[in-house]
């Protein structure tokens, strides 16, 4: 039997994105501008297969060759034929639906393998009766043969992604160890170069000295200056006792269809800032500058209240075990103006709730930058996974000087947070129905707060290459210790290349802190719409979820590795200890024993306790993220950090014994089907599909009907350059 946490449950959630109608309220040419946006989205996601496990493009392909050929409806009969039973069958399609909603077979909330949940034997059967089989048998079977072992493999180093012996990666060849990524970064920081496009190689050693290929993105693959380029960084350096060698042209033919596909979407551009941030956009993913994605963020950032809003690049470091390298992802989506309105109202209050938060003005920017807050329908969302909201750009420079966006993703928190009662684990029964009622409109207060004022706030005190500083080092003073400011951020040095494998879930956690105590605030909840009672009711039901995640989140924790798999989860048990250790009754957990006979577990919230206790925690604690983060203390950051992330068995709660509770009881997270979109003529189409693995998976088969076997040809190429590396 295979561990329940690595197989997909038959019975998983699945639920289509509605768009339909603010698609249909787009002119003919928004529909144009969001499908050429959304072609690019789709062809650079599959780079995320690449970006994940080395069998993952292998498996995709094969799945896609098997699906084109026959629907889902169409393989059912033959499934039957070749032994398996209907339980099987739908095993087996949800193991495909995983693999297309998460681009790879590792989960992308939680960074865990799953495999099949049937036999390696009935797998093969089914296959070889297929029709793609059938037509060719010779492809169909080197296929299975160069990754049927490795979708099955369940070895310790294979169950989750991680450097060294931590877990498997493909942001680093398989020789690498954390000494190596360390050594890239101060690497790529004296040249001035972003890890964010890059994969790191390390090679055959050159006179006694260790060699290493920094690899970046780009359809270009000369590494001299090209045609429309001034200058490169590409060439070879000595770099103390090591030898770098940066090259372009990972993932080439899709970086190509990429820019082609923006360039075509130019055409259709509403004003100057979108056509200028498109080609920047071409121009990096053309010769793999993070400089011009940089600038045609900038142009991003001007193209305020836009109908149609896109982003796309190597955008998010969550996976990259080092914290420093981007996923590709790109979304297209359609505003909701009723929801934006709220949104902007709270985006017009910033600067009266900004002074709230409990830092000295000192720590928080000198002036803040309103950005654009929209709440969106996601019409298209390429990558691994779809979050609920999002704060961009990630360039800690723009965000600081120059501003930054904010969405919210309205039809995918319509639909991942809804919660049936008798799946709701760890509550007390008398909460259950008030956090069914709450849990969408208290997520929607939490989210707004998190990104705007979470993401959105607090200074990084930095001494630029010519000596200058941000800030007045002879009056600002540490809140803590009350000396004058000690650590700063120095030249080309990051949020991201500082603190590198807690950067992350360490914003993540300074963000939901914000959210949790700017919930306190009654203009907060009036701005939502929520007043009295129901505002009250709001506030206990995020904090109460927040807590209640903090214990989900041990499902994401290897204790084997004594590491974390997810920045959010990690951040909500990070908050969860903070209150636990706050005492006074404000939050309980109990170990208890369920009606079915088995480990159970209750977490309880003092509602009166919130707006005093809890508040004065949150508080506390807030200051000394924020201190941290704003003076580049490392040391001190990590120590606060790892000290709230230890799970272990000892002091007053058994944690380990409680994540195996939580995995007993454990609800996956839902897969999302989204439309394609089509030109007919000189109109565009949306195709939607139902919201189950078959319409999931029909989703997939069609989504590159022009050149799916040139595609799929050229992610087994680059499959097949680099299959040495990950040994």
């Amino acid at each position: 039997m295979v561990d329940s946490q690595y197989y997909l449950p038959n019975d998983i959630g699945i639920s289509a994105l509605d768009c339909a109608e603010a698609f249909r309220l787009l002119s003919p040419k928004e529909k144009l501008y969001a499908h050429y946006l959304s072609r690019a989205a789709w062809y650079g996601g599959l780079v995320v297969l690449l970006q994940t496990s080395s069998e993952s493009a292998s498996i995709y392909v094969l799945l896609q060759r098997v699906f084109r050929q026959q629907s889902p409806a169409q393989l059912e009969s033959v499934a039957m034929d070749a032994g398996l039973s209907p339980e099987e069958y739908q095993a087996f399609l949800v193991y495909a639906a995983g693999l297309y909603a998460n681009m790879g077979n590792y989960k992308s909330f939680g960074d865990t393998k799953f495999v099949p949940n049937l036999s390696k034997e009935k797998l093969k059967a089914l296959l070889w009766q297929s029709q793609a089989f059938k037509d060719s048998p010779t492809e169909m079977e080197a296929l299975w043969n160069s990754s049927a072992d490795l979708i099955y493999s369940l070895e310790d180093r294979q169950k989750q992604l991680g450097l060294g012996d931590k877990g498997i990666t493909t942001y680093f060849s398989g020789n690498c160890c954390l000494e190596d990524a360390e050594l890239a970064q101060k690497f790529l920081d004296s040249k001035n170069l972003s890890a964010y496009n890059t994969r790191l190689f390390k090679r055959e050693a050159v006179a006694g000295k260790n060699s290493y290929e920094v690899r970046l993105a780009s359809s270009v693959q000369n590494d001299c200056v090209v045609d429309g380029e001034t200058d490169t960084r590409c060439g070879k350096y000595e770099f103390g006792e090591a030898v770098f060698t940066v090259r372009r042209g990972d993932y080439a033919p899709l970086m190509k269809k990429v820019s082609e596909n923006l360039e075509k979407a130019q055409a259709y551009a509403a004003n100057e800032n979108q056509r200028r941030m498109l080609e920047e956009y071409v121009r990096s993913f053309t010769f793999g500058s993070v400089e011009a994605h940089k600038e045609g963020s900038r142009y991003w950032i001007k193209d305020k209240g836009p109908i149609v809003e896109s982003y796309i690049g190597f955008i998010e470091s969550y996976r990259d075990p080092f914290g420093s390298r981007g996923e590709f992802e790109g979304f297209v989506a359609i505003v909701n103006k009723a929801m934006s309105a709220r949104f902007g109202q709270l985006v017009s209050s910033a600067e009266v709730l900004l002074p709230e938060l409990p830092w000295p003005s000192a720590f928080e920017k000198d002036t803040f930058l309103k950005p654009d807050f929209t709440s969106l329908d996601v019409l298209t969302f390429a990558g691994s996974g779809i979050p609920a909201g999002i704060n961009i750009p990630n360039y800690d420079d723009i965000r600081q000087t120059e501003g930054f966006k904010n969405v919210s993703l309205g039809n995918v928190l319509a639909v991942a947070y809804a919660t049936q009662k008798e799946k709701l684990t760890f509550l007390d029964e008398k909460d259950k129905d008030l956090y069914i009622k709450w849990k969408g409109p208290s997520f929607e207060v939490q989210v707004g707060l998190h990104e705007l004022l979470g993401h959105g706030s607090g200074k990084l005190f930095v001494q630029d290459e010519k000596g200058n500083f941000n800030f007045e080092r002879q009056n600002v003073r540490n809140p803590e210790t009350g000396e004058l400011i000690s650590s700063w951020y120095k030249g080309n040095e990051t949020w991201d290349s500082k603190f590198s494998t807690i950067a992350s879930s360490y914003e993540e956690c300074r963000a939901e802190c914000v959210g949790l105590y700017l919930c306190l605030n009654k203009q907060v909840l009036s701005i939502f719409g929520h007043e009295g009672e129901d505002a009250e009711d709001v506030v206990y039901v995020n904090w109460l979820t927040m807590v209640r995640a903090g214990l989900l989140g041990l499902e994401f924790y290897t204790p084997d590795s004594q590491s974390w798999r997810q920045a959010h989860m990690q951040a909500r048990f990070v908050i969860l200890r903070v209150l636990l250790e706050t005492g006074e009754g404000l939050v309980t957990l109990q170990e208890t024993t369920g009606a079915d006979g088995r480990p159970d577990a209750l977490i309880t919230l003092d509602r009166a306790k919130i707006h005093t206790v809890g508040k004065s925690a949150i508080q506390r604690f807030l200051c000394k993220l924020q201190v941290h983060k704003s003076t580049a203390d490392v040391d001190g950051g990590r120590a606060l950090y790892d000290r709230y992330s230890a799970v272990t068995s000892s002091g007053s709660h058994d944690f380990l014994r409680l994540r195996e509770t939580v995995l007993l009881r454990k609800e996956e997270r839902k897969m999302f089907v989204q439309a394609n979109t089509r030109i007919n003529g000189e109109t565009v189409e949306l195709v939607e599909y139902e919201g189950s693995a078959t319409g999931l998976i029909r989703s997939f088969a069609e989504k590159f009907p022009e050149d799916a076997e040139e595609v799929e040809s050229q992610l087994l190429e680059l499959s097949k350059q680099d299959a040495s590396c990950w040994c």
